[in-house]
């Protein structure tokens, strides 16, 4: 995500765990077996109304399709559930053997679904066709600090960096950068589509898909040969449905017709729920955070408009910070399962402060209009400023309609904007975002794993995933800088500064950070162990 001292783009990862990590939902480690109260092998359906949009790894980058790759693919490294701690999954060993070689020992013996062998030349081909594709809406900015991989061997890999002590590559291992992907069925140069990795039963996760029809039902088969860290699976089969309407979602885990509604329901259906005796209500540290995203081009007075003006299009930023009401926006639309976000990073992970906070509204948290006010008059800005913001409705929950409202509420309220407030379909939401199409545009970020510069490289970097055209020379240094740093309290600092050197250009204004909320029927085991600190939600732990 940037064209850092890396030369290309920027890694995210991290040595650790935050502390999120210790607070998550724990439970044991799934090694196949049984929990009391309930059947091996017995089927679970889960309901979302998250969407796929790519199977193959190269060419997506969001929650909805990671969930579904976390099933099929394997890693070479990957966590427990329980934990956010990266270890060997379909590998014996990983460690650096040099500062800039990170060396992996696979498993031998290890087989695709279709047959084929898994061996260190799919993994070397895994990484070396995310970075020669390159797909905007891919995930391959992660692979910022990878030079080259070499396969001396059939169970050999090394990694070899560009910059040494690399504090986040294991991490990026686990990451949606991470699964590996069958040479013999995977195009290198180009994204493979869903059928042909259907049609090439080109998996080797805990599960295999046995039917697939996108974004309206797939059947996950237990994968009997899978050998890697999570073990067995606990149930034979796992259904997963798709909604269009959260409501259906509520009612059909409700009626018994689903077993497991895992995002998203809204939050006052989550409130209600909480009162049925039929479910069950578990909630886990929340790494999510809500957002919306100015593009430097675009926006009011943006380089590439008719009146580009740097001191302007940085008043009504700031202007906007001034004014919005998160408090009101966690209480009004999501009745406390979100809280105020005053930093890119959330709350909880090393580093995090809360920048945004003392710099805006009325230094306290509260919006101040008067402040706001101020602030465009002495840029010379004319009031009211016509505002073109959108939201995606389907992606981030029902309730975005309800937020973004009342944002453009907040906003008008004040007389200084006029908001012209549109939606869009996240299959071409995703698409649109990146091209240019939205001055200024709702966002959501569900981390790839626990450490804070997940909320910083992807974001603030050169040639970031945000496509929206900012660039900070010095907040790229202390980016690059705080990834090679192995001194834990300079590197604390680092992070606090860059946070605060962002608050000053707001090139994206935090809203909310939110948690991980599941809803279970009661005969349902193992919902509680997957909502932890690694933020993936494992199918193989659940069992009834």
């Amino acid at each position: 995500m940037a064209k850092s001292m890396f030369g290309f783009k920027s890694v995210m990862a991290v040595a650790g765990v935050s502390v999120l990590a210790m607070t998550a939902c724990t439970g044991p480690a799934n090694n196949g077996g049984t929990e009391s109260g309930g059947a091996t092998g017995s089927p679970v359906v889960v309901g979302t109304t998250d969407k796929t949009t790519f199977l193959d790894p190269a060419a997506s980058y969001d929650n909805g399709s990671f969930m579904v790759m976390n099933q099929i693919y394997p890693f070479v490294l990957n966590s427990e559930p329980g934990s956010a701690d990266p270890k060997p999954d379909i590998a014996e060993s990983a460690e650096f053997s040099s500062p800039t070689e990170y060396t992996v020992k696979l498993k031998a013996g290890l087989k695709w679904a279709n047959g084929s062998d898994l061996d260190s030349k799919d993994v070397k081909f895994s990484f070396d066709r995310q970075l020669k594709i390159n797909d905007v809406n891919g995930p391959a900015t992660l692979l910022g600090n990878l030079e080259s991989v070499s396969a001396p061997d059939a169970t050999t890999v090394v990694f070899t960096l560009k910059a040494g002590n690399d504090q986040t590559f294991p991490q990026v291992l686990t990451s949606p950068a991470g699964p590996i992907v069958d040479d013999t069925v995977f195009s290198a140069d180009a994204v493979t589509t869903d059928e042909d990795i259907i049609k090439g039963k080109a998996f080797a996760g805990q599960f295999t898909i046995d039917s697939y029809k996108k974004n309206e039902l797939i059947s996950f088969k237990k994968n009997a040969d899978y050998k890697g860290l999570l073990g067995a699976a606990k149930s034979d089969s796992v259904t997963m449905k798709y909604y269009a309407d959260s409501n259906n979602l509520k009612l059909d885990v409700q009626k018994g017709n689903i077993d497991v509604a895992w995002r998203s329901l809204t939050a006052t259906d989550i409130d209600s729920l909480k009162s049925d005796k039929n479910v069950k209500v578990d909630i886990g540290p929340g790494g999510e955070i809500r957002y919306i995203v100015f593009n430097f081009d675009t926006m009011p007075f943006g380089a590439k408009t008719a009146t580009p003006d740097a001191a302007k299009a940085l008043a009504i930023r700031q202007a906007m910070a001034d004014t919005v009401d998160r408090a009101a926006l966690a209480e009004q639309v999501y009745k406390g399962t979100y809280l105020p976000l005053y930093s890119p990073v959330p709350a909880g992970f090393t580093g995090a402060i809360e920048p945004l906070k003392s710099e805006y509204g009325d230094g306290s948290g509260a919006p101040d209009v008067d402040k706001a006010k101020k602030t465009l008059a002495d840029a010379g800005v004319e009031t009211p400023v016509s505002l073109d913001l959108q939201y995606n409705p389907d992606h981030y929950g029902s309730s975005s309609g309800d937020e973004y409202a009342a944002i453009k509420a907040q906003l008008e309220k004040t007389g200084l904007f006029k908001v012209n407030l549109q939606s869009t379909e996240w299959v071409s939401y995703s698409k649109q975002r990146t091209a240019d199409a939205y001055p200024m545009y709702q966002l959501g970020w569900f981390p790839d794993y626990s450490d804070a510069d997940n909320y910083l490289t992807p974001f603030f970097s050169k040639d970031n995933f945000l496509k929206n055209h900012y660039s900070n020379d010095a907040v790229q240094s202390m980016i690059s800088e705080q990834l090679t740093t192995n001194d834990a309290a300079k590197r604390t600092q680092l992070i606090e500064d860059i946070q605060t050197a962002e608050a000053k250009d707001l090139s994206t204004l935090p809203l909310l950070q939110g948690a991980q909320v599941a809803v279970s029927n009661v005969n349902v085991s193992g919902t509680k162990d997957t909502l932890d600190a690694s933020f993936k939600f494992r199918l193989g732990v659940l069992s009834k």
